[in-house]
């Protein structure tokens, strides 16, 4: 077995809480610009994010919510717009610092820099939104850290669909057995396995409560030396916050090193 190689984040919800005081503060704004009477609280797009991708939010909503709605022109094109104006308002929020990157996030991923760990990100976000989050609340040369940043519309299929895990691994060339995915959601986990990839889960408020079997470690938060995290499902190997030794246990008791018939 080769030994860990690198690391693929997933953003909303595990960089960031960007979900609820974030995206959907955006999406509530844009809809006022746009003259509409929705406002999504915080309980409704908790299971709107059950669908994942924002126009496809967007369309879903329209089909469950008001199906007697007729947008003007092209619906396609009229969803693309809506949803471009919450991006412009989600980049102002978040580079007004209005979400701050979640516990050991900005450690480990420097950690896993000095240790010469490749890193990548895969998401369902724009491109935009991710560059928003990194430049602001994690460095502005960030975006240098990441070898592969896979967003938005750069595969047809969303999660739980593989497709961005596997974009990421043949991009990278990378086997997924010497990678470790990060997500926060059961669309997560199942888009990271599906690509044989084994993944840690730091769950939050919306999907605290959602089925993570198959995960190698569940967890509240990555955790720091003054602030441990809490383990949820999963062996931590005694280690309270998470680490590269621990990236590199979970690794090992994923894919064990073949026995030798010597």
């Amino acid at each position: 077995m080769s030994k860990l190689q690198a690391l693929i984040f997933d953003v909303d919800g595990t960089l960031a809480d960007t979900e609820r005081d974030g995206h959907r503060v955006a999406f509530n704004r844009a809809f006022a610009d746009a003259g509409l009477d929705w406002d999504w609280s915080i309980a409704r797009y908790g299971e709107l994010l059950s669908v994942t991708g924002g126009k496809e939010r967007l369309q879903h909503y329209l089909t469950m919510d008001d199906p007697d709605f007729e947008p003007p022109g092209d619906r396609r094109e009229w969803i693309a717009a809506l949803h471009k104006a919450k991006t412009a308002h989600y980049t102002r929020l978040i580079q007004e610092n209005v979400v701050p990157l979640r516990p050991g996030v900005k450690r480990l991923l420097q950690d896993a820099r000095d240790a010469g760990l490749r890193l990548a990100i895969a998401t369902t976000t724009t491109p935009a939104n991710v560059t928003a989050l990194l430049q602001t609340a994690l460095a502005p040369d960030s975006l240098d850290w990441f070898e592969v940043i896979a967003a938005g519309d750069i595969v047809p299929a969303k999660k739980p669909a593989p497709d961005i895990y596997d974009y990421v691994l043949q991009t990278m060339q990378l086997d997924s057995q010497v990678c470790l995915a990060f997500e926060d959601s059961h669309a997560g986990l199942q888009s990271a396995r599906q690509a044989a990839l084994s993944t840690v889960i730091t769950v939050n408020d919306y999907t605290q409560a959602q089925d993570f079997t198959g995960a190698s470690l569940v967890i509240d938060h990555l955790g720091e030396p003054a602030l441990p995290f809490k383990v949820l499902a999963g062996e931590s190997n005694g280690t309270t916050f998470f680490d590269i030794p621990l990236a590199q246990f979970l690794q090992t008791l994923q894919h064990p090193p073949e026995l030798s018939t010597t």
